[in-house]
């Protein structure tokens, strides 16, 4: 399976890439593919490409703030592959959130 994510805080700093370590630890744990945007205080890292958008299964926005490149995602948008949390619940739960995502 592969998995896509985006991570953006208000501040740019700590639960940008405390989100984005979450995401690749339980999604590495079960063996899926996955690759994480953040969008934090040094702009934007790791960016996700438009064919990589068309080869996931799922998108994870563990965003607070709006992003930059927001229309990429819009088929994924349309197709219901994407689920938007705040980036402390993907900290605090990270289990929780990965299920939610497969499950939609």
């Amino acid at each position: 399976m592969k998995i896509l994510a985006v991570a953006a805080c208000t501040v740019g700093i700590a639960h940008t890439y405390m989100a984005q370590e979450a995401i690749e630890q339980e999604c590495k744990k079960r063996g899926f593919d996955v690759k994480v945007e953040t969008q934090g205080g040094l702009g934007i890292e790791n960016e996700i490409e438009e064919d990589e958008i068309e080869e996931a299964d799922f998108i994870l926005m563990a965003v607070s703030v709006g992003i930059e490149g927001e229309e990429r995602f819009e088929e994924k948008e349309e197709e219901g592959k994407i689920l938007t949390v705040d980036p402390s619940e993907v900290i605090k739960n990270p289990v929780e959130v990965i299920d939610r995502l497969i499950s939609l």
